[in-house]
């Protein structure tokens, strides 16, 4: 058997009789460290033990080094029989070494008895003076990136053993909460003439002197922080419900679609002036219609933000097995080829054709067209090189030139729409975005209209006066100037 049993957090009135009746009528005991205050004590009662610090020098991580202390224990118990193994606070609270063993324990058959203990969570609350009903989470400092921060609950933060630690605990922290929130560093919680409790602001925590195994982090619970995405899942549900707003009441999916898409491109705009802070408010926007219609969606009852969330998890992780699975890709363009392949899987797709089709009609047409052309060429439906499609809008040209002064007005709907889909395949050929290219031409027009008008104003002419052939030298003039 191996008993478990909790040092307690450090001072010696913490121990229970339990565990001290336990440590004095055994005799092979075997710390997982001598750093912790308790250690004297038993010292001074002539418990005599080992410890596992030098494990510490030989594991690359802490990982590693809690493996190969419940590795060693098993062997110590199926050699000794009855053992101890003592670790400082609680056995099981933050405690991996404990965890991993009584897992292997299970699976040699071997029985195991915990002696429960006080742990650093409960003389902190104790210092603190924090009721945990009011909420409460543990995050051991080597998980923290792995870790979901909430306001909402008072967070604690233990093994904060060293400055490095500390200053990665910070960075993580500040990915949630703003530089100056208040913090309580706490080091020797509940241990007599070694407890200190100091309340700083966030950012100064790696400057204490005295960051050791002792030194634990707590950051109080506090709702008026800064806004969170559940805050946003709020907000939304307020302004749907029955005294929220009018107008969001009124609307439904069909009523604000365009919304996403005019939303959409401010975030393109945004992209285009490099203005970060406009990018940070215009992606607010379009986080809020995913939001909107997540809300929507909730309320009758087909689905909900969770939904969503969980649907583009899976989706990422079945789209990307050279990441979360066995395949092996080397190359961006292995790996669109392996999401295509994919994504047809997933679609359920039995024709080239449905693929074409599946490009969504909603997109600006230069866009559609140029998607519905790429799939098109990955069969080999394409022109073998860029001079090729040159002579189709020339043909498609002259096509328009036949029929643009007939009253067939669908014939020529058709033919203008030729020639634009005939320009789109050499914009494609040439690795050029067509939608990119159109808008670069219509800045220039603006731009050499707007100069034609600033020389009419120049001369006290209303642009609109102005002849056509006037308008056109202008314009030439702005060619040279734009």
């Amino acid at each position: 058997m191996i008993k478990i049993v909790g040092l307690g957090p450090g001072a010696k009135e913490a121990i229970t009789i339990g565990t001290l009746d336990v440590l004095k009528n055994s005799d092979k005991i075997y710390l997982r460290t001598e750093k912790h205050p308790t250690v004297e004590f038993l010292k001074k009662n002539s418990i005599k033990f080992e410890t596992y610090d030098h494990k510490y020098e030989q594991g690359q991580n802490f990982e590693q080094v809690y493996k190969s202390i419940a590795d060693d224990l098993i062997s110590k118990e199926q050699e000794y029989g009855d053992i101890v193994y003592a670790v400082p606070g609680h056995p099981l609270v933050a405690e991996k070494s404990v965890n991993l063993l009584i897992e292997l324990c299970k699976e040699k058959g071997i029985e195991t008895e915990i002696f429960t203990a006080v742990s650093f969570i409960d003389v902190l609350m104790e210092s603190l003076k924090i009721d945990p009903i009011e909420g409460m989470k543990v995050i051991d400092a080597f998980d923290i990136k792995a870790q979901v921060l909430d306001k909402r609950v008072g967070t604690i933060i233990t093994q904060v053993y060293d400055k490095f630690i500390v200053s990665e605990v910070k960075l993580a922290l500040m990915q949630y909460y703003p530089d100056d929130t208040e913090v309580y560093f706490v080091r020797a919680a509940g241990i007599k003439n070694l407890e200190s409790i100091r309340k700083m602001p966030l950012y100064e925590i790696d400057r204490q002197e005295d960051i050791d195994y002792l030194t634990s982090l707590y950051i109080p619970k506090n709702l008026e922080i800064k806004k969170d995405f559940n805050d946003l899942l709020d907000i939304m549900s307020i302004l749907r419900s029955e005294n929220g707003c009018p107008w969001d009441q009124e609307q439904s999916h069909e009523s604000i679609k365009r919304c996403l898409i005019e939303e959409c491109y401010e975030v393109l705009e945004a992209i285009d002036e490099k203005d970060d802070d406009k990018l940070v408010e215009e992606l607010g926007d379009v986080l809020l219609q995913i939001v909107f219609h997540s809300q929507i969606g909730k309320e009758e009852g087909f689905f909900n933000i969770n939904d969503v969330v969980e649907g583009i998890c899976k989706k990422m992780i079945d789209r990307h097995p050279h990441v979360f699975g066995d395949v092996e890709v080397n190359t961006s363009e292995g790996v669109l080829v392996n999401w295509d392949k994919i994504k047809k899987k997933e679609q359920g797709f039995d024709s080239y054709t449905e693929e074409l089709k599946h490009v969504p009609k909603n997109l600006p047409a230069l866009m559609r067209a140029e998607k519905v052309q790429k799939k098109a060429a990955k069969v080999g439906f394409d022109w073998d090189k860029v001079e090729d499609a040159m002579d189709k809008v020339l043909e498609e040209y002259y096509e328009v030139k036949n029929v643009y002064k007939g009253k067939e007005r669908v014939k020529i709907v058709e033919e203008i729409g030729d020639l634009i889909f005939a320009s789109v395949n050499i914009a494609r050929f040439l690795d050029i975005d067509p939608e990119f290219a159109l808008n670069y031409t219509i800045e220039k027009f603006i731009k050499r209209f707007a100069y034609i008008e600033e020389k009419a104003k120049l001369k006290n002419v209303d642009m609109i006066n102005l002849t056509l052939d006037q308008m056109n030298e202008l314009w030439e003039q702005s060619k040279v100037n734009n």
